[in-house]
């Protein structure tokens, strides 16, 4: 069997649906492949700063998000072993170029509000790639199922391990040395928080606490991989029990969020990145295949930006392909496969140095947040601030409008 598409997008996480609806915006049509059988949550939330807001107000689903999500309004630091707070710095501060927007946003209902605006039938679930290959001027994507999809454009944002990176020869990400735990749990009381991101830092170990609305808290625990980290990653109780061992001076307020979280509501996840040259030498598009999002530029969490970077990897691809595609239809002639490709060479050039800085900074964030000798605990303790305002500038951002002329 075999279907023929103008546009497909491999995976249905943020940059996928969001790339999608922007094109949807636009006027254009495109199906999305999930090899799941429904939408994938894992994670349970992320940080959104001012630059991923832009991207959603731009695809017209900011105002809806806000409502549903508190504004956060600073970060404070604190040291995991002496329980003092090294930095606090308002989301609104003084010397910062813009007064920042940040709220902690729940995955589930970012991907379910981007999915509800589109049309039904967008996004089709259980259509695993197994295959990619050329067939002239079209690709060819072989599904598990036996099905066969032809596409004049296949956009891969199919995550870490993407069958479309790896086809246009990006090597797989690499294992910085560290992993990440994440949880939700909710207070039907209350949870009493300021609304303000709170992390901690100390002896190889970075964590945060960061209220949702007046109930959900979500949180998040990153630790040099010790020996035995495959005994816990396995077992969920010994994965909380080791974080709960490991939480330092800190108030009991913040260990009761750890305490009360279920099972079921703790992921774990080894921490990946792509290493930023790989992004000036490798082909982010070629032959009318591209990427974006975590397929693209998978990151350390230190800087906030993974899932606001694939936002803003969204505006750019779904506007520029409008472009090419628009002005193919004004002109009625046969240059559509050239207007594309230059379509998708000009994402590749807006985005490359954008993301090779933040794939950069994260990670060198990551090395001095997580380090457990004398030289990068006095860094780390002395730089905090300047650690909170670089994570600030880098929201900065703005990815432009959905705006085709």
């Amino acid at each position: 069997m075999e279907a023929v598409e103008d546009i497909v997008i491999v995976g249905a996480g943020i940059a996928g649906l969001a790339t999608s609806l922007g094109l949807h915006r636009l006027g254009i049509r495109s199906l999305v492949l999930e090899s799941a059988d429904s939408l994938r949550t894992t994670g349970f939330a992320l940080g959104m700063w001012t630059n991923a807001w832009r991207a959603l107000d731009a695809i017209g689903v900011g105002e809806i998000l806000r409502a549903k999500h508190h504004m956060l309004i600073g970060v404070v630091a604190t040291s995991a072993t002496t329980g003092i707070a090294t930095s606090q710095r308002p989301a609104a501060a003084k010397d910062s170029q813009f007064d920042h927007e940040v709220r902690c946003v729940s995955r589930k209902l970012l991907l379910e509000t981007m999915e509800n605006e589109l049309p039904r039938g967008t996004i089709r679930y259980s259509s695993k790639v197994v295959h990619i290959e050329i067939d002239g001027r079209f690709k060819s994507i072989h599904l598990a199922d036996g099905t066969v999809l032809k596409t004049k454009v296949l956009i891969g944002c199919d995550g870490v391990n993407s069958v479309v990176a790896k086809f246009l020869g990006f090597k797989k990400p690499a294992f910085v040395g560290r992993s990440a735990v994440r949880g939700i749990v909710y207070f039907e009381e209350g949870h009493g928080f300021e609304p303000k991101i709170m992390q901690f830092f100390g002896k190889g170990i970075r964590y945060g606490v960061i209220p949702i609305d007046d109930h959900g808290v979500y949180w998040f625990f990153s630790f040099s991989a010790p020996s035995h980290e495959k005994e816990i990653e396995e077992d969920p109780l010994k994965l909380k029990q080791f974080i709960l061992s490991n939480l330092g001076k800190v108030s009991d307020k913040i260990k009761e969020v750890y305490e009360r979280t279920e099972l079921n509501n703790i992921t774990f996840s080894p921490l990946r990145f792509r290493h930023p040259w790989e992004l000036l030498w490798g082909n982010i598009t070629k032959n009318n295949i591209c990427v974006a999002g975590d397929a693209l530029h998978p990151m350390t969490p230190d800087i906030a930006q993974g899932g606001g970077a694939s936002l803003e990897d969204s505006i750019v691809l779904a506007r520029n392909l409008a472009m090419a595609l628009k002005e193919t239809d004004r002109k009625q002639d046969d240059d559509e496969y050239e207007r594309i490709e230059e379509g998708l060479k000009q994402f590749a050039r807006e985005r490359k140095w954008r993301i090779f800085d933040l794939i950069s900074a994260s990670y060198v964030v990551s090395l001095v947040q997580h380090g457990d000798n004398v030289l990068t605990n006095f860094l780390r303790d002395k730089m905090a601030k300047y650690l909170a305002g670089m994570l600030m500038k880098k929201a900065c951002f703005d990815c432009g409008k959905l705006i085709v002329s």
